[in-house]
């Protein structure tokens, strides 16, 4: 045991030692919408020539990466997802208008022959092979004939200003190789014509759009044209004109074309705030918790609050280690977690309590330590649980719920580090010492808890009315549907597609004044609505951005000074694909809980979970609907999040089930399962009121943007509580009532203090153990 006992000591020292080194040496990776900037998702479509593969989206992506550091952005980030997806963040830039026309145009650029006007009418299908008509920019319609050099030809491109004539700003644009040739032959074969014909003139064409169509000057002799690998486009373009043309013409042809399925833009005062506001949550709810359980468990509860400590360091140091990006709801997955290490220190200190009672007060270190193992199965089972749910987020979610995914997954693997390894090296070198075995109710183990003393006094049988449990379930789900059907959801624009704009604004505006202002400016279908400090967000289906722009504008001349704080525009066919990524991570998740709770454990148990999972899913979208709640990607996270609860204090009853009747196999089911509940109530009660300290914190401090999570985890755990008693339990025993499989056998590696038999009426204790409920 000391052995042991020391390799736990070193291991916990290497993990805080390293956790400290890569927390000093390493800073965190923060998501736009803690710094501020715009994210754009671009998505590479085919072209008559070329396949958008993986290889065309690569060579677009470095094409792009040219344009972005031209923009000269501060750390741009580009990066490739999935086959036809690349990502462009840009921090610090508020207005994503000239980011979006540079990345998304195709910027094919070639050079043509003027063979002379169109005819009237003349349409470009009734033009010559490999010929088209086009307007200039003076509206007069050409005809062009084949491409005679293209932007592969091209080194170099400025853009410029006339400083002796004041004629305004061109581009210089600087030909290589073979483009000096073409260029002299095309502009060669255009002087042969007389000066004013249209034949005389060259036509330059970016993305099927004449851009200029200069005349060849006077002084170029026929057949020889203009030399030097040089030339100019004019065109009356302004600065901001020219210098974007020359970006496209100097970054090079995207080989395929892109399009862009979401853009978001974050402001970095709601960056600032927001980071200031979870650090606030955090730092309040953590305290709170750890006084919770130092009140409960006094001294192993004061061991315990240290590891949470270490905890919160381990999570840090991983994040940044593997460098994820912190978003803001990955910063809620981070406070998040912190519930999932009470419970696993809950469950240990309430097992070793049922220890400590079945030894009849002897031998402290040993009650701690079964505690531990005996808790070990309920923890990896209700861990594994969340890491699914999380581990479905990363793959069907994206962008900041993704990255609430990763969070909440580094959380748990810390949390379960945290309690199953630093506190427990803390616990067992306290109660190793003497002068807390001369003052064992000190440690907190030593008595049954003020929750367990009121389960043995009032000795309920609440398994006896489990079908009135079931009837008031179905009820509240009966209810909570009629809200979906009745009000519907009200699905964000992560899944509908669309654009979602939040406005500062100097003084505040009536919602109902900016939709009638919005109507009148030309957007009857725009969506307003207030948030409760005074901002202002616009939600439409479709958007440009000179409509945005607009839109704006029209809110300005109401509230006076305006910022945007926050701009987000989801494309209809990336929201198609949200919402069917939604469905199949809630599909999945349940077969996946199904499936593992069916080996762990009984088809009953599994089919009661799932159940009660449903029950709760149900119940939270319900209740949403009924609020008229926005359900977005932030509220999926915290769905999924439900789902992980609930089958959490799910097997943490069946697994107590399973223990008892392995070792009461003559006994009738629905006894044994009444006193498995009323065992596994204080840690029902201290778990959930854990969590609620951190919930609340989020709710209250987190910002607007957290609020409807935490509202949403805060309903999912009252649910989830009452359904792991009263809906999963009453339906394991009525399917277990059917059921010809026979009870389980008793688990080895189990203490051999298992709770004796209860009575009739499922509380009172007979047997040899003499442990408590």
């Amino acid at each position: 045991m000391k052995r042991a006992t020391l390799v736990r000591a070193l291991l916990a020292l290497a993990v805080i030692a390293l956790s400290v080194y890569a927390a000093v040496t390493s800073s965190p990776r923060l998501g736009l919408d803690l710094r501020g900037g715009t994210q754009i998702v671009l998505e590479t479509r085919d072209s008559p020539t070329t396949e958008a593969d993986r290889e065309a989206t690569d060579r677009t992506l470095e094409v792009l990466r040219r344009r972005v550091d031209a923009l000269g952005v501060a750390e741009p980030n580009i990066t490739r997802s999935g086959d036809n997806r690349i990502i462009v963040e840009l921090p610090g830039l508020q207005d994503p208008r000239e980011a979006a026309d540079v990345l998304g145009r195709t910027a094919q650029l070639t050079f043509h022959p003027v063979l002379g006007a169109a005819a009237e009418g003349e349409e470009p299908e009734e033009a010559g092979e490999g010929e088209r008509v086009l307007p200039d920019t003076s509206g007069q319609r050409l005809r062009l004939g084949p491409a005679e050099l293209t932007g592969e030809g091209v080194e170099d491109a400025q853009a410029a200003i006339d400083q002796q004539t004041g004629g305004g700003w061109y581009v210089t644009v600087d030909l290589r190789g073979g483009g000096e040739e073409a260029w002299a032959e095309l502009t060669g074969q255009a002087a042969c014509a007389p000066p004013g014909d249209p034949g005389r003139r060259v036509a330059i064409v970016l993305d099927d759009e004449i851009i200029s169509a200069p005349q060849v000057d006077p002084s170029v002799a026929c057949e020889r044209g203009i030399t030097g690998g040089s030339t100019q486009i004019t065109g009356n373009f302004s600065q901001e004109e020219a210098k974007e043309l020359a970006l496209l013409i100097d970054g090079g042809a995207l080989p395929v074309p892109v399009e862009i399925i979401e853009q978001r833009t974050v402001g970095p005062t709601l960056g600032e705030e927001a980071i200031e506001a979870s650090a606030r949550a955090a730092v309040i709810g953590t305290a709170l918790t750890a006084l919770f359980i130092i009140a409960v468990y006094r001294l192993l509860g004061a061991l315990a609050a240290v590891a949470l400590a270490c905890y919160g360091l381990i999570s840090y140091a991983a994040l940044v280690a593997l460098g994820a990006t912190l978003t803001l709801p990955g910063l809620a997955g981070f406070v998040l977690a912190i519930g999932m290490a009470v419970d696993a220190n809950v469950l240990v200190f309430e097992r070793a309590r049922e220890e400590y009672a079945a030894r009849r007060g002897k031998n402290l270190l040993r009650a701690l330590t079964e505690g531990f193992r005996n808790a070990l199965s309920a923890i990896a089972d209700s861990n594994v649980t969340t890491l699914l749910a999380a581990g479905l987020l990363f793959f069907f979610a994206s962008g900041p719920v993704r990255g609430f995914g990763v969070t909440l997954s580094i959380g748990v693997l810390a949390s379960m580090v945290s309690a199953l390894l630093i506190t427990r090296v803390l616990t067992e070198f306290a109660v190793s010492r003497d002068a807390v075995r001369r003052r064992p109710r000190l440690t907190g183990i030593a008595g049954v808890g003020r929750v367990r003393e009121w389960v043995n006094r009032r000795e309920p049988d609440l398994m006896r009315r489990r079908r009135r449990w079931l009837a008031v379930s179905l009820a509240a789900v009966v209810l909570a549907g009629s809200g979906i059907a009745a009000r519907g959801l009200d699905f964000g624009v992560e899944f509908t597609g669309g654009r979602l704009i939040e406005y500062s604004t100097a003084t505040p505006v009536d919602p109902e004044r900016a939709r009638s202002a919005l109507a009148e400016a030309g957007f009857p279908r725009a969506v307003v609505q207030s948030s409760g400090d005074g901002d202002l967000t616009v939600r439409t289906d479709e958007l440009s951005n000179a409509e945005a722009a607009e839109v704006a504008e029209t809110i300005g001349e109401l509230g006076g000074e305006t910022e945007k704080i926050r701009d987000e525009l989801i494309g209809p066919s990336l929201g198609d694909e949200l919402r069917r990524g939604a469905l199949i991570a809630l599909g999945v998740a349940l077969a996946a809980q199904m499936l593992y709770l069916a080996i762990r454990f009984r088809w009953t148990f599994s089919a009661g979970a799932v159940l009660a999972m449903v029950h709760d899913v149900l119940i939270l979208v319900g209740i949403f609907a009924w609020l008229g709640k926005p359900v977005d990607g932030v509220f999926l996270a915290a769905l999924l999040t439900v789902i992980g609860y609930s089958v959490n204090d799910s097997v943490v009853v069946f697994d107590r089930i399973r223990e008892l009747w392995a070792a009461r196999r003559k006994e009738p089911f629905a006894e044994v399962a009444n006193t498995a509940v009323l065992q596994t109530v204080p840690r029902t009660v201290n778990t959930g009121v854990g969590a609620l300290f951190i919930l609340a914190a989020l709710a209250l401090l987190g910002g607007d943007t957290l609020t409807d999570f935490a509202v949403a985890l805060l309903i999912g755990i009252v649910v989830g509580t009452w359904s792991s008693v009263f809906t999963a339990t009453p339906l394991a025993i009525e399917l277990e009532a059917h059921s010809s499989a026979p009870p389980p056998r008793p688990a080895r590696g189990r203490s051999s203090a298992v709770p004796g038999r209860s009575g009739t009426r499922g509380g009172r204790e007979r047997g040899d153990s003499g442990a408590q409920v």
